[in-house]
């Protein structure tokens, strides 16, 4: 074979090679972007949700897609914003528009699979009643981890899929979704309002909030394990170094949950809970950029072994039986998805919340709150249903090897 002809198949290769993995620039670039406060929070109906919806649509047209949604890439809806129980006081009902960013990369196959990630956050204001922030009024909070850190790996899995054709065995639709925050709202009027036929959907892989794996554990979430008896095999087998923590629930506080209610099989990958969750604090240069591209690139590679499978079977969980509580207080806590129990760890505390005061600290097990167990984060939410504004409890805190009560008033 003649030399040049050698050398331009070894650098097609070596390219492909390359391409088929992500890198920290390009995801630095796109949280820096996203997470940028001149995006103003990325609230749905806000001029910077207008920007990153150019952003997505502007790479995945790039990449290839094709539209899929209603107008173009977009999929618009309109939803009533609800007052949120973190910071309710003197807010209203009010109508918001939210546009979920769709784009579908056809490769001829009868399958389609899902690669989801949220784009809005919570905006500049107080945070629509979701900031946990002591004085949330006026701030940014530009949602770095929660969730840039998501679409940036929407965004390379995008780039990775329609540039190397690894996967041709099935066709991919990579939705950014809009009014995640908000409840959900993106997922579920997509599921009702499909832009393919549902039936032709084997699964859903998440990402929300990757982009702080902690080095000293490097401990990886994944929840919906328990939707597929396929899930855990496959995970661990292509598993290169995570300390991997398991959540089997199909239901969950992300889009994942909205296909889950559908009965498809669903992954949503989640690096952790953090102290800077829901506060203007969630910026850029709090995320772990080679520990978000190692998740990346771990993703993929359980992407490419799903992509393959000629059928996924889909199994309820037991969390899909459990009575999903709305609850009017906070305790004002952040709490560790990974510990297994039993209690609920704090993983951090918010200023000037119920547990601040109760003299509640990150690294306490909560037992129970009143009179109710706390033994999971299931039963923990149940506990604060049981509760109203201004009512006062105890709860019960393990604090290394000392069982301890608090006194809490909501």
């Amino acid at each position: 074979m003649n030399r040049s002809i050698i050398s331009l198949f070894v650098l097609f290769f070596v390219s492909s090679a390359l391409n088929a993995q992500s890198d920290e620039t390009r995801v630095r670039s796109h949280v820096s972007f996203l997470a940028a406060d001149s995006l103003e929070g990325r609230a749905p109906g806000t001029r910077g949700e207008q920007l990153a919806i150019r952003y997505i649509e502007k790479h995945f047209k790039e990449f290839g897609l094709k539209p899929l949604g209603s107008k173009g890439f977009i999929q618009n809806f309109d939803y009533t914003e609800r007052p949120h129980a973190h910071n309710s006081d003197g807010q209203e009902s009010v109508q918001r528009q939210g546009n979920n960013v769709i784009g579908f990369l056809d490769n001829k196959a009868d399958k389609t699979l899902v690669i989801g990630a949220h784009f809005d956050h919570l905006g500049n204001e107080d945070g629509r009643g979701s900031s946990l922030a002591s004085d949330p009024k006026g701030q940014v909070h530009n949602g770095a981890d929660d969730n840039a850190s998501g679409v940036a790996g929407l965004l390379e899995l995008a780039r990775i899929y329609s540039s190397n054709k690894k996967a041709e065995k099935v066709n991919f639709l990579f939705m950014a979704f809009s009014a995640e925050e908000a409840g959900l709202i993106g997922s579920k009027h997509f599921l009702q309002n499909p832009t393919i036929p549902l039936d032709r959907i084997p699964a859903m892989v998440n990402m929300d909030m990757i982009g702080r794996l902690r080095d000293s554990t490097n401990s990886l979430i994944v929840g919906g394990v328990g939707t597929s008896p396929l899930w855990i095999p496959i995970l661990e087998k292509l598993n290169s170094g995570f300390v991997l923590k398991y959540d089997t629930a199909g239901m969950g506080p992300s889009d994942h949950a909205s296909f889950y209610l559908k009965d498809k099989p669903v992954l949503h990958f989640f690096s952790g809970t953090h102290s800077d969750y829901h506060k203007p604090s969630d910026d850029v240069e709090k995320i772990n950029f080679p520990g978000e591209v190692k998740i990346i690139n771990y993703i993929v590679r359980v992407v490419d072994s799903i992509s393959v499978l000629k059928e996924i079977p889909f199994t309820k969980t037991k969390s899909s039986e459990r009575k999903m509580t709305a609850f009017k207080v906070t305790l004002g806590i952040m709490a560790d998805y990974a510990f297994g129990g039993p209690g609920v760890k704090v993983d951090g505390v918010s200023p000037g919340k119920a547990a601040e005061k109760a003299g509640i600290l990150a690294g306490d097990l909560v037992l129970k709150l009143g009179e109710h167990e706390t033994s999971d984060i299931y039963k923990y939410m149940e506990a604060l249903g049981k509760f109203t504004k201004g009512e006062k409890t105890f709860a019960e805190i393990r604090r290394g090897k000392d069982v301890i009560r608090k006194e809490v008033e909501f």
